[in-house]
């Protein structure tokens, strides 16, 4: 009762109540625009929080991460472009249900599902984290490294394109995470006569430029040929009817539970919780054989395992430190910018920030429902908004952002050369999300090992007499075998 007297007194602090409107308000308004996402956005707006409270900071960037899961939906309903990429599945039911004159419907259970859902797995952050980090407390450094061996092991094997391209944006990232001084010798490396690089490569300019640049640039190419056709005068009757509440009870259930599994998977992101979802739906619903034609469990379903997701990503970053997502690593870039260090610790060391944290997703996702549903019509007129005005201004935010980290130009430089890196890695089908979290796991990696070997005086043969590390690092190596077996035999079942 004490811890829950204490985070209410955290989250209702009238600066932090405002930190969290704004986040879900600017969620909610980049999960209605198509094409930015929730890692550009919060990748742009990092920097603000480095000069202010970290408690605050992190409420609002995470109001933006699960904020956008809502404001996905509206634009994946109205208009059928995705407005978050986790929103593509809804756009096959619930633009149909716009045709049908049943936008108002889908729209509000889009919106009722993920406030359920997003209750749901932050309940279940409330009761399962602290646990688990107690038991993160007997983890030494030989564990660590297992753990972030894992956590790279289980990104390129759960990668959707070539396994070869995954292992290299790994590598790639691994290696741009040791550029800067050695924290053993105190040598530069990799800096090339920048001492703007002796600290490392910025995980904000990388961000910026993967996800903030290279996305309008990716996507002037497509919305310039798109017409977008907003169902508009089909709005109106927003509270789901009784029949919708009983076809989406299994729905909304089954998207939560799947939902907050994936989600704590590293690389689980939202856009595998919400096809998995629905591919899951079509298969248990009665009606299975129709979803896909404008089925209200079909918006219910996905919408209910993206938002469950985002709770359930968390709980690997507060509890062990090791972000499984974009996002998570740009939210642990800026704990670690205030010397904060998620881990095993951070409920000791940081109570205000870990139980503020958890408890203001509770009042996010009622502030969320609450501007979901009156301001449909706000959105609707946001989309009018020409990208020929957007996209520049969005440009202009990220080198602007990128210099005044440090006022350097050579991070506006870094942004401005990871931007066309993107933009390239997407012509050719990498993933840029995978050099991201190699990005923040490759320094984990570096220094639990090395650590790790200077207590064994360089022998090996710590990770083997560590039943945890030995057992983790046996299931990594069991995904890196049953990747490409699994991918093989998929294949010649479809030769044969």
């Amino acid at each position: 009762m004490d811890t829950i007297l204490f985070a209410l007194s955290v989250v209702f602090r009238p600066e932090n109540l405002l930190f969290a409107f704004i986040g879900c308000l600017i969620g909610t308004l980049v999960g209605v625009l198509p094409g930015i996402g929730p890692t550009a956005a919060i990748s742009l707006l990092l920097p603000t929080t480095f000069r202010g409270d970290v408690v605050s900071g992190l409420i609002m960037l995470a109001g933006i991460f699960y904020g956008t899961q809502y404001g996905g939906s509206t634009t994946s309903i109205l208009v059928n472009i995705p407005g978050e990429a986790a929103s593509v599945v809804t756009c096959i039911d619930g633009y149909k249900l716009a045709l049908k004159g049943r936008a108002g419907p889908a729209l509000g259970m889009a919106a009722f599902a993920s406030y359920i859902a997003g209750t749901f797995s932050v309940v279940l952050l409330t009761l399962v984290a602290p646990p688990l980090a107690e038991m993160a407390l007997h983890f030494g450094s030989p564990e660590f490294t297992a753990m972030a061996v894992l956590g790279l092991t289980l990104l390129i094997s759960l990668s959707s394109g070539s396994m070869v391209k995954a292992f290299m944006m790994a590598a790639v990232g691994v290696i741009l995470g040791v550029v800067g001084v050695d924290p053993t010798t105190g040598a530069p490396r990799f800096t090339f006569g920048f001492y703007e690089l002796e600290d490392g490569v910025g995980l904000a300019p990388v961000a910026m430029g993967l996800f903030g640049i290279a996305e309008v640039l990716a996507n002037v190419e497509k919305i310039t040929q798109e017409q977008r056709s907003i169902v508009i005068e089909k709005v109106k009757g927003l509270l789901p009817n009784l029949q919708d509440w009983k076809d989406s009870a299994v729905a909304i259930a089954q998207g939560s539970v799947v939902g907050f599994l994936i989600g704590l998977v590293p690389g689980g992101n939202t856009i595998i919780a919400s096809i998995s979802s629905y591919a899951l739906q079509k298969r248990i619903s009665k009606r299975g054989d129709k979803v896909g034609t404008g089925m209200i469990e079909g918006v219910a379903a996905p919408e209910a395992a993206n938002n469950s997701a985002t709770g359930a990503a968390f709980i690997p970053l507060l509890t062990f430190g090791i972000p499984t997502t974009p996002v998570m690593a740009l939210l642990l870039a800026g704990c670690m910018v205030h010397g904060v260090i998620p881990g095993p610790l951070l409920i000791k060391e940081q109570p205000s920030l870990f139980w503020g944290l958890i408890f203001s997703m509770y009042v996010g996702n009622i502030m969320l429902l609450v501007l979901n549903l009156p301001l449909i019509g706000l959105w609707v007129k946001v989309l009018r908004i020409p990208y020929g005005i957007l996209f520049p201004l969005i440009i202009l935010f990220c080198l602007v952002g990128s210099y005044t980290l440090n006022n350097s130009l050579v991070e506006v430089g870094l942004t401005a050369f990871f931007g066309l890196v993107g933009f390239f890695m997407r012509k050719f089908e990498y993933e840029p999300a995978l050099l991201i979290l190699a990005l923040v796991m490759g320094p984990i990696l570096e220094e639990s090992l090395r650590r790790s070997l200077t207590l064994s005086g360089g022998n090996l043969e710590i990770f083997f007499h560590r039943p945890i590390a030995m057992s983790i690092l046996l299931i990594s190596l069991l995904f890196l075998i049953s990747f490409p077996v699994t991918r093989m035999i998929r294949k010649r079942k479809a030769e044969a």
